[in-house]
């Protein structure tokens, strides 16, 4: 810890740097001949801030509020005594320590340091008559990147000073203007403003990562690629998350040159980011097995290993859902892996739900696991709802009813029978089930609706 510095205006020696050659391994003078003064304690106090940001020394749970400290770096501070004596806010000294040199200010500079007052005049290491003015004051700024730094140039010379505010200085001050007072005040002002900088700079840059995170989130999201069809695409999707645009629930649609359609929609157990992360990495392999030509049974033996190899956890799984749906646009072939079967809605006739007794188990489950692939009529025109679990597991008001899926079939004919279709269709449909559930829904959801009108 720092050596306690007496109260007083003669800089000691081993404050300034000035006895250092006389112990090269640390010990020596600094802490043989320590002093204390009424502001400070003994050297085996420890630093702790306040509520303040001022650090107060903590022994045996008695706490002394500990004044400002400020490191002044000038070359001569001995032979020409700048700084006079100053005040804090609450009328205490605020002690001075001094460094000759950038090398004795970054020994000095340790974290109860509130200010840094630079002399502008100071050479940078390794400066020449051609270097920039500034290149001690940048020095310094790299050196001290936490602290507040007050630049001192000589009288007149307020194009200097307002170039290092500009480079980074909290402020600027004259040499031959100093008092008590002004410098007082132009280090209170200066640690408030940097701290003020610094938790800007944070926000600014939490903003940043937020909408980085956002602008990703949305990249992940499926585009359809339905060039072609005649079929009508509509989507929704409500992450459980809280601020956050993408959750464990996943879909697609894709059309091979074949001209079949193909629709997928998944649910990964959990809603944090991993598996939000795992289900863009099965929504992308399975895109990339239909284009390639796979389907039904095979293709799902693949996600499953896709997924045994991606999972953070042997005890992850995933939901799936497929549909292929033919040229002509009146039949289909379903795969479910542990997924709520899709809605059928036709005009003139009952919404019901597609076969399910053909249901396997999620992929991650069963190693060697089957699928197998059920053949559906659609008919001349119709709409096909794939969703998951988040859509009917709310609750139907105060009780632990939920809307389940005949809830949910009953919602869409009605909704259907009113003349909602496409995107108004879904937008009704969430925003029901949000209100049946009396506010928002803590698991993700995703619906997707094709739609068939001849």
């Amino acid at each position: 810890m720092p050596v306690p510095i007496p109260r007083q205006r003669a800089i000691p020696a081993a404050e300034s740097g000035q006895a250092q050659a006389a112990s090269p391994c640390g010990g020596g003078p600094a802490e043989d001949s320590a002093t204390t003064d009424a502001s400070t304690t003994s050297a085996t106090a420890r630093h702790t801030p306040d509520t303040a940001g001022n650090t107060t020394d903590k022994v045996e749970n008695h706490t002394t509020p500990t004044n400002l400290t400020l490191l002044l770096i000038e070359d001569d501070p001995a032979g020409s005594p700048i700084v006079p004596d100053m005040l804090d806010q609450a009328g205490k000294p605020i002690r001075v320590r001094t460094a000759r040199n950038l090398t004795e200010a970054e020994r000095l500079l340790t974290d109860d340091v509130h200010c840094i007052l630079l002399d502008l005049a100071l050479p940078a290491p390794g400066s020449s008559d051609n270097d920039d003015e500034l290149a001690v004051l940048r020095h310094v700024l790299e050196l001290a990147p936490r602290h507040a730094v007050l630049a001192l140039t000589a009288s007149g010379d307020a194009e200097r000073g307002a170039e290092a505010v500009r480079v980074g200085a909290q402020d600027y001050l004259f040499r031959d203007e100093l008092d008590g007072r002004l410098l007082s005040r132009a280090i209170r002002y200066a640690v408030e403003r940097k701290r003020s900088e610094s938790a800007e700079r944070r926000l600014a840059e939490g903003r940043l990562r937020a909408q980085e995170n956002r602008r990703l989130e949305r990249g992940l999201l499926p585009t359809p690629l339905l060039d072609g069809s005649p079929l009508r695409f509509a989507a929704r999707y409500r992450p459980g998350r809280s601020r956050a645009l993408l959750g464990g629930d996943f879909y697609d649609v894709v059309r091979t040159p074949d001209g079949t359609v193909h629709a997928m929609i998944g649910d990964v157990c959990g809603h944090g980011p991993d598996e939000a992360a795992l289900g863009v990495e099965l929504r992308i392999a399975w895109r990339a097995l239909t284009l390639a030509g796979l389907c039904g049974d095979q293709l799902l033996n693949t996600l499953q290993q896709v997924l045994e190899h991606e999972r953070a956890d042997d005890e992850i799984f995933a939901t799936l859902c497929t549909v292929d749906i033919a040229p002509d646009g009146r039949r289909a072939g379903l795969c479910l892996a542990g997924h709520p079967s899709p809605l059928l809605v036709r005009p003139g006739g009952p919404a019901r739900l597609l076969p399910y007794d053909n249901n396997g188990p999620a992929l991650g489950l069963l190693p060697g696991a089957r699928w197998p692939r059920t053949q559906v009529e659609l008919g001349a025109e119709w709409s096909l709802m794939l969703y998951t679990d988040g859509l009917i597991e709310g609750r139907i008001g105060a009780g632990r009813e939920r809307l389940g899926q005949d809830g949910m079939t009953e919602m869409v004919r009605r909704q259907f029978a009113e003349g909602l279709r496409g995107e108004a269709l879904l937008r009704a449909a969430v925003n029901e089930v949000r209100a049946l559930n009396g506010g928002e829904l803590t698991d993700d959801v995703a619906v997707l609706l094709l739609d068939r009108v001849p």
